[in-house]
């Protein structure tokens, strides 16, 4: 089964926070703000990196990013969109689609060291203040938050080894699916868009059709 997942348009309302996640072998950091959604609050947590050398974010932050799902996505309305099930754009599915064809190569994150002085943080934190100062309309695809309203899961969702393994019928962990990848886009005015993309290094591809590493899967690169 598929994991609740979709994008909401809004405008940031609120400053844009470091904060980490201890998990048992590293600490993860996602920088959180805060949008509207029909006039309810909702919480953004974006994955920008952790503490662990062996599992780096890969990140793509492009500021010139140019694809025709735009067109879509500006004319949609400000709110949130489900899009659990969708198996083509405007769902996000980085090996399956053209969404990331003329981005370029991944980059590599810094290790953390609970700064936000360090890459992607600083350079991802100096876009999300521009949108909120200018009023900026951001999209943000992930997964919809069980508990409480917002969207995480801001990074690459498939390909996952370990307890991330997706059985069907089962969604009793925040598994792989396919056509369920997140990301940041920035409508910086006419014809500007920014894009904030991100996997692991311990994420795997190719993918099958549950989003585990296929046989013969090696790193993304």
């Amino acid at each position: 089964m598929a994991l609740p997942y979709g994008f909401v348009k809004a405008k940031i309302v609120s400053t844009p926070q470091l904060k980490s996640t201890r998990r048992p072998h590293e600490v993860q950091y996602h920088l959180h703000f805060g949008i509207t959604v029909n006039g309810a609050p909702w919480d953004i947590a974006v994955n920008v990196g952790t503490t662990d050398a062996d599992d780096l974010l890969k990140y793509q932050l492009v500021f010139d990013f140019r694809h025709s799902v735009l067109t879509t996505l500006k004319s949609t309305s400000p709110g949130s969109t489900d899009l659990t099930g969708t198996d083509a754009l405007p769902a996000l599915d980085f090996l399956r689609s053209d969404f990331l064809a003329k981005t370029g190569a991944w980059r590599n994150s810094d290790v953390m060291d609970g700064s936000d002085q360090v890459e992607p943080v600083a350079s991802l934190q100096r876009l999300l203040l521009r949108a909120q100062q200018s009023s900026l309309d951001v999209y943000v695809f992930g997964r919809f938050y069980s508990e409480g309203d917002g969207v995480h899961d801001v990074h690459m969702n498939q390909g996952s080894r370990g307890e991330f393994i997706h059985h069907a019928g089962d969604d009793s962990n925040d598994h792989n699916d396919i056509w369920q990848d997140g990301a940041l886009l920035v409508d910086l005015g006419e014809p500007e868009w920014a894009l904030y993309a991100a996997a692991f290094d311990q994420q795997y591809v190719p993918t099958d059709d549950l989003g585990n590493p296929a046989p013969g899967s090696q790193p993304i690169s």
